[in-house]
Parts: C-alpha cells; sequence; structure tokens
C-alpha cells in the first residue's frame, strides 16, 4: 500500500471510518496530551527502532520529545490537532504499519487502550516494540488479564513521581497528575514481565 507521508491530507489514510470513538473524534474531554518529560523518562531506559509511529499524536507532544531523541516518527491521529502527518486516521482500522519495521509508541484515549494494545500486537512485525504510557489501573480487570497473559509486556516501567497529562493539551495547575507506567511490549515475547521504577 503506498502512502504518501509528505502531509497530504487527502492521502490514504484521511477518510477512514472509525470505530465507536470515532463518532465523536477525539473529544475535549478525551485528549490528556503527554508531559514531554514522561517520553523522555522513556528513551532513557529503552532503545527502539529507528522509525516510529505514534499513532495518537494530538498536538506532537509526545512526536517532538521522540524526533530529538533521534527518531524518525510518523505521526498520525483520528483528529486533526495542528500537527501530524496524517489525520482522519483512525488506527483501529489499519491493517498494517505506515511504514515497514517500526514501533509503536503511543499514549491512547484510555478508553480504548486495551483495544489500541490489541491492534497493535496484532499488525507490529516480529521483534518490534510497543509502548503505551496508561494508567497504572491498567493492570487491573479480567479482559486485560487476558491480554497480558496473550502478551505479556517485556517490561512495565513504573514512575516514582507523579506525572502530568495536560488537559486539551494545556500543562497548568490544574493538570491532571496521576500515576502512570510505561508498558513496554515486543512483538513474539513470550518471557517474565520485569517491573522497574523509574523516574
Amino acid at each position: 500500500m503506498h502512502i504518501d507521508w509528505t502531509g497530504n491530507k487527502q492521502g490514504a489514510f484521511s477518510t477512514l471510518g472509525a470505530r465507536n470513538y470515532a463518532k465523536s473524534p477525539r473529544v475535549e474531554n478525551d485528549y490528556y496530551a503527554t508531559e514531554p518529560k514522561a517520553t523522555q523518562v522513556l528513551l532513557d531506559v529503552e532503545k527502539f527502532s529507528h522509525r516510529i509511529w505514534e499513532p495518537a499524536c494530538g498536538g506532537g507532544h509526545m512526536s517532538e520529545v521522540l524526533k530529538r531523541g533521534g527518531y524518525y516518527v510518523v505521526s498520525t491521529d483520528l483528529a486533526d490537532r495542528g500537527y501530524g502527518d496524517a489525520t482522519g486516521v483512525d488506527f483501529l482500522q489499519q491493517n498494517e504499519t505506515p511504514v515497514p519495521d517500526c514501533d509503536i509508541i503511543t499514549n491512547p484515549p484510555y478508553s480504548f487502550a486495551l483495544e489500541f494494545a490489541e491492534h497493535a500486537m496484532e499488525i507490529l512485525e516480529d521483534g518490534h516494540k510497543l509502548a503505551m504510557f496508561l494508567k497504572l489501573q491498567f493492570l487491573e480487570g479480567k479482559k486485560r488479564k487476558q491480554f497480558f497473559m496473550k502478551y505479556p509486556p517485556v517490561c512495565v516501567y513504573v514512575s516514582s513521581s507523579r506525572l502530568h497529562c495536560g488537559r486539551n493539551g494545556v500543562f497548568d495547575s490544574k493538570s491532571n497528575a496521576m500515576a502512570f507506567a510505561w508498558y513496554v511490549w515486543q512483538k513474539g515475547f513470550n518471557g517474565e514481565t520485569v517491573v522497574r521504577w523509574v523516574n
């Protein structure tokens, strides 16, 4: 499949339909941007493929840190927040990654975090990584347990300090500071998960 990654929003991804979450594309209360420090914490402890796909890029808070880290980043999102290579892209409808040999790093809409993780592990190439910035409570739940049994993370990096997510991309005194962790999977891994504390 040929994809125009020059920023042409009329490209292959722009007219795709969406699942339930696309009925109200990334509504105001669903957009919580990742504090740049949180992405740097990940890069301090993990190495990734040179190519990264950020499929819920929002305003680019995570993508920009990845680029500064020397990675080639393809940034897409369902909603147009003035950033990215393509908008109108429903990640859950993609059958393959936009570029070969890429890893996926993202902070997805939390209500669809499990669906994002499942889909990413389906479309990633063997040996490639998925890193998701999620609440610590993502570890809970019977459906998630089934997913973790099928796809055990290589590592869960628990933040020892509260990190912020900016509501509607705004970081201020009211920013949401919660217990977060980076969950890192590798396609084909079937060992024991390591839990580490960072930051």
